[in-house]
């Protein structure tokens, strides 16, 4: 996706998320629009759709790109929102004793990347970051898709997030949609066709500046 999107000029700033607390990871994505010397986009896949929801509202973000990703309503969680449709039977998060969570070795594939090759899966499991659950569970304040506009690639083979949640999802924030053929992973397995949508989006927001 980074060598997708630099190729056709954009600048491309990617945040590394310290999945410790909603709170941290929010600042973590501030930290880099801070750095950032024009308009945005903010683009978030899974979880990180909470975080660009919550910090989408700095002034310079110009829109939001949400890929296989949640948006919730202010005063709702990103758990919250697998009460409308339930996460698919292969997305089995388990917690350790600490708090933080990581996805089942044996259903992670079928459950997070299952258009990946088999290395590549394998790699994904195995470098799993920890998620605090406490994370999962933080009610946003700010629903910046209220205000900014919205765009969302429903992965229609998405394992983690059922494809009809993130559909009834881009419907309730006003998004525009663009279905891809692909996992939960479709920012890695269909680069061109997401970056395509983030490229309508930057070409969007530049036409409303001018």
């Amino acid at each position: 996706m980074y060598d997708e999107l630099t190729s056709r000029g954009f600048r491309v700033s990617i945040v590394q998320n310290p999945l410790t607390s909603f709170d941290d990871d929010v600042v973590a994505t501030k930290r880099v629009l801070a750095r950032q010397d024009g308009p945005t986009i903010l683009v978030g896949h899974s979880y990180g759709g909470s975080v660009i929801t919550q910090a989408g509202g700095d002034p310079k973000v110009v829109g939001l790109v949400y890929v296989a990703a949640f948006a919730p309503e202010v005063g709702q969680s990103t758990l919250d929102q697998y009460a409308e449709v339930a996460p698919p039977p292969n997305f089995v998060p388990e917690e350790s004793a600490d708090g933080f969570a990581t996805l089942n070795r044996d259903k992670f594939k079928a459950g997070f990347a299952g258009d990946a090759s088999n290395d590549v899966a394998a790699f994904l499991r195995d470098s799993q970051v920890p998620i605090a659950m406490a994370a999962l569970k933080a009610k946003v304040t700010f629903a910046a898709w209220k205000t900014k506009p919205s765009w969302a690639v429903v992965a229609t083979q998405d394992g983690a997030i059922d494809p009809r949640l993130l559909r009834s999802t881009a419907r309730r924030i006003g998004a525009v949609t663009t279905e891809v053929k692909g996992s939960h992973v479709v920012f890695l397995t269909q680069p061109k066709a997401v970056a395509d949508v983030i490229e309508q989006a930057a070409m969007k927001a530049q036409a409303a500046t001018r």
